[in-house]
């Protein structure tokens, strides 16, 4: 009876971790085309929520990874328990709201990775964790999987600011890679479905093999993949809007064919890796492309202090939630008394960092400033709009940042200009009348 209650409790944390992770990664596929408006940020994270829904049920390598490669298997079965996996999901968890709350695109997958390793090394020893597995298919693509992305990323910028350049003072079209935007970043939802829900989906698979509950070495069963697939998709669609804001507007300004060549590179990156059963970081593979792509684009700046930050919440994710997912393991095993006491102490971790989030709330109407996305679409002169005088709450228009306001000077003196000629052709027809 604990035993089926304790795995009841586990399949209910992973789900809750796969929605957290939902919500978590928004911002991979989504800040850049919120950023540069090719999308409306309610539209976007709908968008994205579908796609990682169907995502979710077009491969499970990756969930074969976690549940039959990263923990050995002993005489007994499976080197780790239910209540361990419990105290490493609660590290995976812990770890994820509190990056989510200073919206530090941390990587949801590693946490989860350093819970579960950090508790099955205090249940069975250091013995329970594949080494191989660990370093070919997490530790080496967490090092390698920013770097190429980030790479193809500044490749792809050079080369799309190239072929768009235009000598004759027309208008370079790159205006119209917004709309390229929506098709790539549709993708990438697409591949974190792939690739993320599949995590939670080994989880879940992994307790039921410690359990008994499956034979090991097969993979998830249909009602695992559609819970993980609802509950991602989900977590997507409640928004994540702290950490949009750090990767549409925190790290470079992002304009069209600028994000355009970081979408298309975080998805190839993302779905290369799910085919080879890479349980990669998506957060760090975005981040790695929006970088990158911010030093393809000629006179774009890179905010160093920022990437330094998430830098650093990559660096201490793995060890930051392996710590919590010990002491959660060595408070689980008193026994079933234990993993009551480690739910409570989750459950009122989470609800505090729920309630300290509405201290300074972040949504769609402010995860990235209007004048940004003004300023975006004015920096490639898309179509021959102006900026629109967009109310906040309060009543008042946001002041445009210089470029954005040097824009609409441009496009002032520009009408301005028009109108003139007009009235010089119309006295011109007139004069000719009266001759």
């Amino acid at each position: 009876m604990e035993l089926t209650l304790i795995v009841l409790l586990v399949i209910v944390l992973a789900l809750f971790f796969d929605f957290t992770n939902g919500f978590h990664d928004t911002a991979n596929a989504m800040a850049t085309p919120i950023a540069t408006g090719a999308l409306k940020p309610k539209t976007a994270v709908l968008l994205a929520a579908i796609l990682n829904l169907v995502g979710a049920f077009l491969s499970t390598e990756v969930a074969k990874t976690i549940s039959g490669g990263l923990i050995n298997e002993g005489d007994g079965g499976v080197l780790i328990t239910p209540e361990l996996i419990f105290a490493g999901l609660i590290g995976a968890i812990v770890w994820n709201l509190v990056t989510w709350l200073y919206g530090l695109p941390s990587s949801s997958s590693h946490a989860l990775f350093g819970g579960l390793i950090g508790a099955a090394i205090v249940g069975a020893g250091i013995a329970a964790i594949n080494g191989g597995v660990f370093i070919s298919k997490i530790l080496i693509p967490m090092v390698a999987a920013p770097l190429t992305a980030g790479i193809v990323a500044f490749t792809a910028t050079k080369v799309a600011y190239a072929i768009t350049r235009r000598h004759d003072g027309r208008k370079d079209g790159r205006g119209r890679f917004r709309y390229a935007q929506i098709a790539s970043s549709s993708l990438i939802a697409l591949a974190h479905g792939t690739n993320d829900a599949q995590k939670t989906m080994g989880v879940i698979t992994l307790t039921l093999v410690a359990a008994n509950l499956q034979d090991p070495g097969t993979g998830p069963h249909l009602w695992v993949v559609v819970a993980c697939a609802l509950a991602i998709a989900l977590g997507t669609y409640s928004g994540g809007w702290r950490i949009i804001r750090t990767l549409g507007a925190g790290l470079t300004q992002v304009k069209p064919a600028q994000g355009f060549a970081a979408e298309t590179s975080t998805a190839a990156t993302i779905l290369a890796s799910s085919h080879l059963g890479f349980a990669l970081s998506t957060t760090q593979v975005a981040s790695g492309s929006v970088i990158g792509s911010g030093l393809g684009r000629r006179g774009s700046s890179v905010r160093w202090r920022t990437v330094g930050r998430i830098a650093s919440g990559w660096l201490f994710t793995l060890p930051a939630a392996g710590a919590v997912g010990a002491i959660a393991a060595a408070i689980a095993h008193i026994g079933f008394v234990g993993v009551i006491i480690d739910a409570v102490i989750g459950l009122a971790f989470i609800l505090f960092i729920f309630w300290r989030s509405r201290r300074n709330k972040v949504d769609h109407s402010n995860a990235v400033p209007v004048p940004d996305v003004a300023e975006s679409g004015y920096a490639v002169r898309i179509r021959k709009a102006k900026v629109k005088p967009l109310k906040t709450k309060t009543g008042t228009i946001p002041p445009l940042t210089p470029v954005a306001q040097s824009a609409v000077r441009d496009d002032v003196a520009a009408k301005e200009a028009e109108k003139a000629a007009r009235e010089a052709e119309k006295a011109a027809a007139s004069e000719e009348e009266t001759r």
